[in-house]
């Protein structure tokens, strides 16, 4: 058991350079006119005002929860191209996204990101055979021009030595590709300081309660800050609804009777403590078009997904019974029992996809991108997947620079111009933070874990050694949170000074594993509401 005597203490002096305060950005929002007002904190809000402020446009991003506190912080955790897409003849989308899979893991973002080896097994009575899974990873891998090695099979025995776990009955192969994965919410994060570094004005807890007209035309909205309940409005000349799931609820402020545009998909997952060292993924068919997979991520084991029509209040998606007997059935056509016990799972989590309205199976819908025009010239735009964030962006501004009459002006950068692989903030090689974190450690105190100097450099980038420092200067902000995880207190102290945190949650779930891990205990989540109070 961690002791938290001492942790309300902990951090009440703000670092230079910190945030605004709550109070101060209401009043930056209430008394200046944008140019842009995203409503929705999720990716697509968040890449979208990103770019908007890069194009040299006053932008303001509000959200009513935490950023990337509904689906974004849900997803599966990868960034890939879409094996499956190649089933339907999706060539030149599967091409695209390995682009911007490779561009975001390479380029933007590769302390965020990392590469990940995927085995998919062909069993014996299994709906691909080994032949058409080993033409169909060779062809995925050439449409990533190989730069994640070759796609190709493997022997049982082989697969069996990097997954242990796996199951070998009946198994006649094993087809191998590449991908990456990442932390999402951590992506979200560092998408949300490069776009405040390029100018926008975002805050998030702040509530869409009405929105503004002149002569019918959408032109900004009326808030209400959840933390203190203060309300206040945001004028701008254009509004974006990027509010995902309750894109619909906001597109009935400004008309009630728009139709429906969307449709939701639910998409749940378990992840679990590991039982042996996993150095593969499973992505493994259960259907001809659906594929389950079990990941190693956070030094867990991340299962899923399910794909079901959701139509129940975007608020309240949970995991059900039903949902956890479906993902660890469908784990064990792979995976061993010993590692699918329900004493292993630590969290369950579920996302909402949003697809375009029609009928149809969800789990064969494209993930398409939605663009909707209102009434009054509020835009809304929903869908699309996490891999090809950027590419959203920069979608959704070009259709912005293309609507009648030109309601953003003319005197700002056009999209097209802007640089095509800008970096994320605390671009840096992961293994070289690591590396300075645990040589450069306090002469006179202990040096930094292993785990820890890993943990902050594929978190934070080079950002780590402001967290390093902070923790130099006060040892007690040095200490684990719990024992069996690798952050220490002064991540908590750097959420509230410079990463927006406002509740233990937006700590806990989201800036940091301890939720994911199981290890958010009722005096860890007090000791970080006591330093979010400071």
């Amino acid at each position: 058991m961690t002791t938290l005597r001492s942790v309300p203490a902990l951090g009440t002096h703000p670092a230079s350079g910190s945030l605004p305060s709550r109070a101060e950005t209401r009043d930056r929002l209430s008394k200046a006119t944008y140019d842009l007002l995203v409503i929705g904190g999720g990716i697509l809000g968040i890449s979208t005002a990103w770019h908007a402020a890069q194009s040299g446009l006053r932008v303001a991003l509000v959200d009513a929860g935490d950023f990337a506190g509904a689906t974004s912080s849900a997803s599966s955790k990868l960034l890939h191209g879409g094996l499956r897409y190649l089933q339907t003849g999706a060539v030149k989308l599967v091409a695209e996204n390995h682009f911007e899979r490779r561009a975001v893991s390479r380029q933007v973002a590769p302390h965020l990101a990392n590469p990940l080896t995927f085995y998919l097994p062909v069993y014996k009575g299994g709906p691909h055979g080994a032949a058409k899974l080993g033409a169909g990873v060779f062809a995925y891998s050439a449409l990533s021009a190989f730069g994640d090695g070759v796609g190709h099979l493997l022997s049982p025995a082989k697969a069996a030595q990097d997954v242990p776990e796996l199951r070998t009955d009946n198994l006649k192969a094993v087809a191998v590709y590449g991908d990456d994965q990442m932390n999402d919410a951590r992506m979200a994060l560092m998408t949300v300081r490069a776009a405040v570094d390029a100018g926008a004005t975002v805050l998030n807890h702040a509530e869409v309660t009405g929105l503004r007209f002149t002569r019918g035309r959408v032109t900004g909205a009326e808030l209400k800050d959840r933390t203190s309940g203060d309300e206040f409005g945001v004028t701008a000349r254009l509004v974006l609804n990027a509010t995902g799931p309750w894109v619909d609820h906001l597109r009935k402020m400004e008309d009630p009777n728009a139709a429906p545009s969307i449709r939701l998909s639910k998409g749940a997952h378990l992840v679990l403590k590991r039982t042996s060292p996993w150095r593969a993924a499973l992505a493994t068919p259960i259907d001809k078009y659906r594929i389950t997979f079990a990941l190693p991520w956070e030094d867990m084991l991340l299962l899923g997904t399910t794909d079901e029509e959701y139509e129940g209040d975007p608020g309240q998606v949970e995991v059900t019974e039903k949902d956890t007997a479906q993902i660890l059935d469908e784990a064990a056509f792979s995976i061993r029992d010993q590692q699918l016990s329900r004493d292993l799972i630590t969290y369950a989590f579920a996302g909402l996809r949003v697809l375009p309205g029609g009928p149809g199976d969800t789990s064969k819908a494209k993930r398409e991108t939605v663009v909707t025009e209102g009434r009054g010239g509020m835009l809304s735009v929903a869908g699309g997947k996490w891999t090809t964030f950027r590419h959203i962006g920069r979608t959704v501004m070009r259709k912005l620079e293309q609507l009648p009459g030109h309601p953003l002006g003319e005197d700002y950068e056009s999209v097209s111009t802007l640089p095509k692989r800008l970096p994320l903030p605390g671009i840096a090689n992961p293994n070289a933070v690591a590396h300075r974190l645990l040589v450069d450690g306090p002469a006179p105190g202990p040096r930094m874990a292993a785990d820890t100097a890993k943990h902050l450099a594929t978190h934070y980038g080079s950002l780590s050694f402001d967290i390093a420092r902070m923790a130099n200067e006060n040892p007690d902000l040095a200490r684990r949170i719990h024992p069996d995880a690798p952050e220490i207190w002064a991540q908590v102290a750097y959420a509230r000074d410079h990463e927006w945190a406002e509740t233990a949650d937006d700590v806990l779930r989201r800036r940091t594993t301890l939720t994911i891990r199981g290890l958010a205990t009722d005096e860890i989540r007090d000791g970080v509401e006591a330093m979010l109070r400071k």
